[in-house]
């Protein structure tokens, strides 16, 4: 007993041990009590949450509430013990670490309180998408990922403006005056954020295209995936993800693909020049009849004998196709190739290609 009652650092071993002991219990506690207070989180977010929200939500929240309570744990742990005088001495040139380890402790428990109320706001976006998802307009599929962001951001400045209050002694009023005197040179600082900025708020409110639809930007084709606060993210055909920044969007042409009631296409198919007239008008007479009687092209095809070319006989292929979906056009273009090497192979004609002739004459 009397080994309990012997100090160290000024704290005893019986201080050290209750430290210990309820250190220890609890870090046992806390996945239980990290579960009870995700169940009622997740109680807060509706009734219409599904097995799948459920696992969102505790892959979301399970680090952030994890630390917060391990940092409860060592607030309520360390009321067993107390600092040594030389860490905490208020005698002048010397370091109050004690004050500093207070701060250090505050600057954690603030990160953990708003790193919880952003993995919030992710769920949160998780559960709108998927309510845009089930709803044929794509405004709110743009719409949402923007506010979420603009959440995020607010959530991250207030986090920074607390911790500055009151970790850092800062004064907001005075800096907020400060920014306001400065905001002329901070925005010319910043103009092409700005800008960026307000490209983004352009394309909300004139809507020269959704997440979903096919563009073509400058020398980039693709499907638009996001429309963020500085860029625009473009999945092109090839899978690659290409960042269009805002402000490029707004002044530059742009020939939104999606928009299009049809697709057209366009081509020239090449015979030899042993086809006979009789062939030729025949097959262009075929292939007519078949792009009209299509059943995904509309009556405004044209098919004619155009041109002679250096090696071919050149027909000119021209139809719409009704539905501006890639998958749709591919699948129609496809069709209807197979169907013209059967209308050339029904009349026993070739089809050309690049070639020369060399004549060699002898004296």
């Amino acid at each position: 007993m009397e080994f309990l009652s012997y100090e160290f650092l000024g704290n005893s071993i019986t201080n050290y041990l209750y430290f210990s002991a309820s250190f220890l219990i609890g870090l046992l506690l806390i996945i239980p009590v990290r579960l009870f207070i995700s169940k009622l989180l997740f109680k807060l977010f509706g009734k219409d949450n599904d097995q799948n929200d459920n696992e969102k939500f505790n892959s979301l929240m399970k680090k952030p509430l994890q630390w917060f309570l391990i940092l409860l744990v060592l607030y309520f742990s360390t009321k067993f013990v107390s600092l040594p005088d030389f860490l905490n001495s208020p005698e002048e040139g010397s370091i109050e670490l004690g004050k500093y380890f207070g701060k250090g402790y505050n600057l954690l428990l603030l990160i953990t309180i708003f790193w919880t109320i952003s993995r919030s706001i992710d769920f949160i976006g998780f559960k709108l998408k998927n309510k845009a998802l089930k709803t044929e307009s794509k405004v709110d599929d743009q719409l949402i990922p923007f506010a979420i962001d603009i959440a995020k951001v607010l959530t991250i400045v207030l986090g920074i403006v607390m911790i500055l209050g009151n970790v850092f002694d800062v004064n907001v009023t005075a800096l907020v005056t400060g920014l306001g005197i400065g905001g002329v040179a901070f925005a010319l600082a910043s103009k092409e954020s700005l800008e960026n900025l307000l490209g983004s708020f352009t394309i909300f409110f004139d809507k020269p295209f959704t997440v979903g639809d096919t563009v073509t930007l400058g020398g980039v084709t693709g499907t638009v995936e996001k429309v963020g606060f500085r860029s625009t993210r473009i999945r092109t055909f090839d899978k690659s993800i290409v960042t269009v920044p805002n402000k490029n969007i707004i002044s530059t042409e742009l020939d939104n693909l999606g928009a299009r009631p049809v697709r057209r296409v366009k081509f020239n198919i090449g015979l030899t020049y042993d086809t006979s007239v009789e062939n030729i008008k025949n097959i262009v007479d075929d292939i007519q009849k078949l792009i009209d009687e299509h059943s995904m092209t509309n009556q405004d095809g044209k098919v004619r004998f155009l041109e002679f070319g250096p090696s071919s006989l050149d027909i000119m292929v021209l139809y719409y196709v009704d539905s501006p979906d890639w998958d749709v056009l591919i699948d129609a273009k496809q069709k209807i190739n197979f169907d013209i090497i059967n209308i050339v192979n029904k009349y026993k004609c070739e089809f050309a290609f690049p070639s020369t002739s060399v004549y060699i004459e002898k004296n």
